[in-house]
């Protein structure tokens, strides 16, 4: 699924995108205070609670990380967490961003866990956040999200010179036949991509990857193969 490929390559800055906070206040809030306002920020323009342990922004070092991040559901699918990200650490060009473009250095992402939900009535979490299949042809479509981000932040993207992903599980919750829930661990361990300008970057190592990895877990909890829009 292109548009959830794309998800992982943003996640890094979901902070950043969800919160509309001014750079002023991120870099000289105090942790604890910025936590709390990224927390309520996701939850005003979400309805979904979001739980960070730990923030923590750098004043002297150009970084930025979490800690135990852990995205619920949106109501009408269960009281159990979307994602649950033990760490995002980043670290950015400064110069650039005295020039409003985001260029990050080196980016770590843990996902450990994903949890797809089809609600009583059918529906599934993903799709109702706007997440879509790809389309019959398997085209990947131009619209990389970018556009929103610089919308909201006023900056534009630059890429990523080092980026490590790690994805533990995924699981698919059924409420209505739970006889059709499954669990499938994903096992991907600091896979290392450079020089991501883009998402498509990232998409077509990264599909290939959860292809080899997920025993064919997305195109039976989708009914399709919803990997094959990579190729």
């Amino acid at each position: 699924m292109k548009r959830l490929i794309k998800w992982l390559l943003i996640a890094f800055v979901i902070l950043l995108v969800l919160t509309g906070l001014s750079l002023t206040a991120l870099f000289f809030g105090r942790d604890k205070i910025m936590r709390r306002i990224v927390e309520q920020n996701i939850l005003a323009q979400t309805g979904m609670v979001a739980e960070i342990g730990s923030f923590h922004v750098g004043l002297r070092e150009p970084v930025i990380s979490l800690k135990d991040f852990k995205l619920r559901n949106p109501a009408g699918f269960g009281d159990t967490p979307l994602l649950m990200i033990p760490e995002v650490f980043v670290e950015y060009d400064q110069a650039a961003l005295a020039h409003n473009k985001i260029h990050l250095t080196q980016v770590r992402f843990n996902l450990s866990e994903l949890v797809i939900v089809k609600n009583e009535a059918g529906k599934t979490n993903l799709f109702e956040l706007g997440l879509t299949l790809p389309s019959p042809q398997g085209k990947v479509k131009k619209d990389t999200g970018l556009a929103e981000f610089k919308k909201r932040t006023g900056l534009d993207f630059a890429g990523v010179d080092a980026l490590k992903i790690s994805i533990g599980t995924a699981k698919f919750i059924d409420l209505k036949n739970p006889q059709n829930n499954r669990e499938q661990k994903i096992g991907i361990e600091n896979l290392t991509l450079n020089n991501v300008k883009s998402p498509l970057e990232l998409a077509v190592p990264l599909g290939l990857m959860l292809q080899l990895r997920s025993d064919n877990f997305f195109s039976d909890v989708f009914g399709t193969d919803v990997l094959g829009g990579l190729k």
